[in-house]
């Protein structure tokens, strides 16, 4: 059973004919615990409650799965399946195998990252709690939602920090980025106590922490 929370998020990433599409044709790419997640999501609910086309300012779509085979070669073949699944849609679908982000984590943002152990994990180390949200679906077209943290931050439009493994750079470059895009956002400071890889909890984030 969904809950009232829940319907409206699915109504409002629906209101997106690019996210209806990806998690329609997606079971075909023959992967395995895949989800659609990120901006997609949480920036086409922040365009339906701004008015916007759903589409606005989503620069492309990322689509996780988790597969024990991590080369470089098994996940190249999966994002060419891809490219070739998702031509028509006329954006950006990044395809990424979330085994192997702890390979070139550390190159790209300067910070160590350990092993993920599935793709919710990794979605659970994303740089803001707002980020937090997948959505995947099976040959039938049911839905499954993932959302550690709930909806209320989402629908407030607050972007809070989750300081566990991106560093503080990561995350106020992101928010510049969206507050520019989104005006109505009300972005939460990094906490100065915050530790990479443990998670940081102030007073003004336990209020905002849901698990």
């Amino acid at each position: 059973m969904t809950t009232k929370d829940e319907q409206l998020f699915l109504a409002h990433i629906e209101k997106n004919p690019i996210n209806r599409q990806i998690l329609k044709l997606a079971p075909a790419l023959g992967v395995s615990d895949w989800w659609l997640t990120a901006g997609a999501l949480f920036q086409t609910v922040w365009n339906v409650m701004e008015g916007k086309d759903p589409r606005a300012g989503i620069r492309d779509y990322d689509l996780f799965y988790f597969d024990a085979d991590t080369s470089y070669e098994a996940e190249n073949a999966v994002i060419l399946r891809a490219r070739e699944l998702f031509k028509d849609l006329g954006v950006d679908v990044e395809v990424r195998n979330e085994a192997r982000v702890h390979l070139w984590y550390e190159d790209h943002f300067g910070v160590p990252a350990t092993p993920f152990t599935s793709t919710t994990d990794a979605i659970d180390h994303f740089a803001a709690k707002t980020c937090c949200f997948a959505v995947t679906s099976d040959e039938t077209g049911r839905l499954a939602i993932y959302a550690p943290h709930g909806y209320d931050g989402l629908f407030a439009r607050n972007v809070v920090p989750n300081p566990v493994l991106a560093p503080r750079d990561v995350y106020e470059a992101k928010t510049k980025r969206w507050s520019a895009e989104w005006p109505s956002l009300k972005v939460l400071p990094w906490p100065t106590e915050a530790i990479v890889g443990k998670p940081a909890m102030t007073s003004a984030l336990a209020g905002e922490q849901q698990r």
